[in-house]
């Protein structure tokens, strides 16, 4: 489980996607656990990686924390709000859809081959700050509702909608995916789904596993990333289209 959370912390630094490594190995690990307990330790631990992550990216990447920060509170109201919607409606029909919605984004970005490789900011002041709010609130009740491929979603609509580059986007990415998984830790901590001394430990090598991914990314820049966000993508494909299709 230590080298599991070691490599969601490496992979979810870089592009997100540090689920599609520690939630199966969890279920693995515990299968007569209850779900929601599972993925609230999952929470409670790779928080701590994803806020370290955000660090790094902060002394290297000029985040544009006038548009983020505001963006960041939206996720987190918007992840609240899906965690507490998914107690009262099934998420049935995204699991069916995921996987569709994954495809378009890969096919996009594999299209458009300068996608994310340049840092040209679309917009700026208060239209930057709405812009990235709604992104926010939109991703942020997303990943309170159902969850996988949160931080790659951030990524391209950042990318794609905003103009920034791989680079850029991933680390205010790492801001917003911090907020919306605090918000859902939130929740699920208030119904007594956290171990908390477990998670401690899966922490501590998420953090490890961080601060890895973050110099990769820094050192080999945007073309590094964009490529890990192919592989991740990809990956996230075959992993919710099983779930959604052949499971």
């Amino acid at each position: 489980m230590t080298l599991a959370s070691l490599l969601a912390g490496f992979v979810d630094a870089i592009v997100g996607g540090g689920g599609l490594v520690m939630v199966p190995a969890l279920f693995a690990a515990f299968p007569g656990a209850p779900p929601a307990t599972l993925l609230g330790t999952n929470k409670a631990a790779s928080v701590w990686g994803t806020a370290m992550a955000t660090w790094q990216y902060s002394r290297k990447v000029q985040i544009r924390w006038s548009a983020m920060l505001p963006a960041a509170a939206a996720g987190f109201a918007g992840s609240f709000v899906g965690a507490w919607a998914v107690t009262v409606v099934s998420a049935d029909f995204l699991r069916k859809l995921l996987p569709l919605v994954l495809l378009g984004v890969l096919l996009y970005t594999l299209a458009k081959k300068e996608l994310g490789r340049h840092h040209t900011p679309r917009f700026a002041g208060r239209a930057e700050v709405i812009a990235a709010c709604l992104i926010g609130v939109l991703i942020g009740f997303y990943d309170g509702f159902f969850g996988p491929g949160t931080g790659s979603f951030f990524v391209f609509l950042f990318v794609r909608l905003l103009g920034y580059d791989f680079l850029n986007a991933s680390a205010s990415a790492k801001l917003l995916n911090c907020a919306t998984n605090i918000a859902a830790i939130a929740l699920f901590a208030a119904k007594g789904h956290v171990w908390w001394h477990f998670a401690v430990t899966l922490a501590v090598a998420n953090v490890l596993g961080s601060l890895l991914g973050t110099h990769m990314a820094l050192k080999h820049g945007t073309g590094f990333v964009r490529g890990i966000f192919i592989v991740v993508v990809s990956t996230l494909i075959l992993k919710t289209g099983y779930d959604a299709f052949l499971r």
